[in-house]
């Protein structure tokens, strides 16, 4: 749900100290304690930077942090919800999708864009909150005035205030049934606005959405489309007329200032698989450009305005947030440029069975939980026992161990084996009550998990 910020950048997180942020962590991300600190920290910084002297805190810069550790050990769901908290723009980017300037590919300032459009979005579901009954009662006036025949005209001889009185009376009277609903059925002429874009496209720069020329503000006229008379019901039109008596009511031009500041200030960019681009190339092959992207990267990273259809938009207090599993390369293989731009680093820890057991039922979202209100859907009462929950626990890190450990990810895999049954006959079983035990579970998964070879395809 977003919250309402002024133009600077207080959150409700404010009151949050690091030991609440990571008891707020704790709900959704099972162990990683070093990982979980170091956010909090720096989530907490943001908050005491803010109440510095201006001067100080423009000199103040984010403490970016570098993950490291295995897939599937919570390295993204932590930075999501770290987002999700602080109601921050939050933007999560592969770096691996990146290629060098020169090369065919996203350039790397799109991060940037998209963290802008993210954070104008933002920005403005907040305000559509607060036009929102304004919006509603302006439509309803405006639909009150299709429905009603026009005023005629007040005769010489007539009273002008019983003429008046009796035409807002049958208004009044129409604005109740149309509250009470009793008006839903009727059928009502509107004007619609229809959605024309040309059929052309300008390219500068390697993909569509990075246009810096913004068409729609340079050609109004062509860009808004012809209106046409459309007859739909009065719920149908009601809901129209209130959306574009929201938009009318929204200061667009207010909406980008407030969302530029807040991507500045507040803005989180998550860099997913940056030990993809780590490593020195030798000239050629497919990693031609890694280093490049690096190279790319730092100046964004180290602090650099970027141009976006909303602004310029300077990147020197974003907090960046890097992950990588450095299975083949390791950190140090990373520019000496860039690894000084992450001084913080935290290595998550591989998870095992007593983390699975954790993961299987504590979190908010816990695997378990889903599945229970997934079956229950279809009127199943689904019932795991302890020693089912111990067991899975058991086939997820033997399979692990065996295969690729890719670690929490193959609880989902050994869930939907497990269930395999369950949910497809589910709107079919006679019996709506299920348990599932140890037994249940050694006699799904045990087979698969003797035979390696099948394990590998299957799970």
């Amino acid at each position: 749900m977003p919250i309402y910020l002024p133009e600077t950048t207080q959150t409700s997180t404010e009151a949050l100290t690091p030991r609440q942020i990571v008891a707020e962590l704790d709900k959704y991300v099972i162990g990683q304690a070093k990982a979980k600190r170091a956010v909090a920290i720096a989530l907490r910084n943001r908050t005491r930077r803010q109440k510095l002297a201006p001067e100080l805190a423009e000199e103040i810069a984010p403490k970016n942090i570098l993950m490291i550790g295995p897939t599937g050990v919570g390295k993204t769901e932590i930075a999501r919800r770290l987002a999700r908290l602080a109601q921050s723009p939050f933007v999560k980017v592969e770096a691996s999708k990146f290629t060098e300037v020169g090369y065919v590919g996203r350039d790397v300032e799109s991060m940037v864009r998209d963290l802008t459009e993210l954070g104008v979005d933002m920005v403005r579901e907040e305000q559509l909150e607060e036009v929102r009954v304004k919006a509603q009662q302006n439509a309803e006036e405006r639909l009150l005035d299709i429905l009603l025949p026009p005023a005629r005209p007040i005769a010489p001889d007539e009273d002008a205030g019983a003429a008046r009185d009796q035409q807002h009376q049958t208004r009044e009277r129409f604005r109740e049934q149309l509250r009470a609903g009793r008006l839903d059925a009727r059928v009502v002429d509107i004007d619609v606005r229809e959605k024309s874009f040309p059929s052309f496209e300008i390219v500068t720069g390697s993909n569509v959405e990075e246009v810096d020329i913004n068409l729609k503000d340079m050609l109004p006229g062509l860009f808004q489309g012809k209106t046409k008379k459309r007859r739909v019901k009065v719920p149908e039109a009601l809901e129209y007329l209130t959306q574009e008596e929201e938009h009318k009511l929204i200061d667009m031009d207010s909406v980008a200032r407030i969302a530029v500041e807040r991507v500045e200030q507040a803005g989180i960019i998550f860099i997913d698989e940056i030990d993809k681009i780590a490593g020195r190339e030798g000239g050629h092959g497919p990693d031609v450009s890694r280093e490049g992207v690096q190279r790319d990267i730092l100046p964004i990273i180290e602090g650099t305005t970027v141009n976006t259809k909303y602004g310029m938009v300077r990147t020197d207090h974003i907090l960046f947030i890097a992950a990588g599993a450095f299975h083949v390369s390791k950190p140090s293989d990373l520019i000496p440029e860039l690894q000084g731009r992450f001084p913080i680093r935290v290595e998550l820890d591989a998870l095992g069975k007593d983390e699975f057991v954790r993961i299987l039922t504590e979190p908010r979202s816990a695997l378990v939980k889903q599945y229970i209100a997934l079956m229950d859907t279809e009127g199943i009462e689904l019932r795991f026992t302890t020693d089912a929950i111990d067991r899975i626990a058991d086939f997820a890190t033997i399979v692990n161990e065996r295969t690729e450990n890719i670690g929490a990810r193959r609880l989902h895999t050994v869930m939907e084996k497990l269930l395999d049954e369950i949910s497809f006959e589910g709107s079919d079983l006679a019996d709506k009550h299920v348990t599932i035990d140890g037994e249940y579970v050694n006699r799904m998964l045990a087979d698969i998990v003797k035979n390696e070879d099948l394990s590998r395809y299957i799970l």
